[in-house]
């Protein structure tokens, strides 16, 4: 079993910036799939970014340029910058671990842009 608890969520106004954590109970030392997913009111749960055991990242084509993963194997946490955020970027964002074996999610986190 691991547990992930995400953090940094909150309400911020267009244009601003948050930072997400996603804190590990084991370490992310050579864990393959460390992700942010997101998912709106009414929508299907949806791929922010991925970052690999190697530091290979990939994001969504919607925040590409805007978002930012990274990991902190010795704090066993993966962070999202999230920088020049949209109305449409409003969602739980959900953090998860996937090392070859099943999947495990956070409890997610409540990210609200508005004015």
């Amino acid at each position: 079993q691991v547990q992930l608890v995400e953090s940094g969520g909150g309400l911020v106004q267009p244009g601003g910036s948050l930072r997400l954590s996603c804190a590990a109970s084991r370490s992310l030392f050579n864990v393959n799939h460390m992700g942010w997913y997101r998912q709106a009111p009414g929508k299907q749960r949806e791929l922010v970014a991925i970052i690999t055991s190697g530091s290979t990242t990939n994001y969504a084509d919607s925040v590409k340029g805007r978002f930012t993963i990274s990991r902190d194997n010795a704090k066993n946490t993966v962070y999202l910058q999230m920088n020049s955020l949209k109305p449409e970027d409003t969602a739980i964002y959900y953090c998860k671990y996937q090392n070859w074996g099943p999947a495990y999610w956070g409890q997610g986190t409540q990210v609200t842009v508005s004015s």
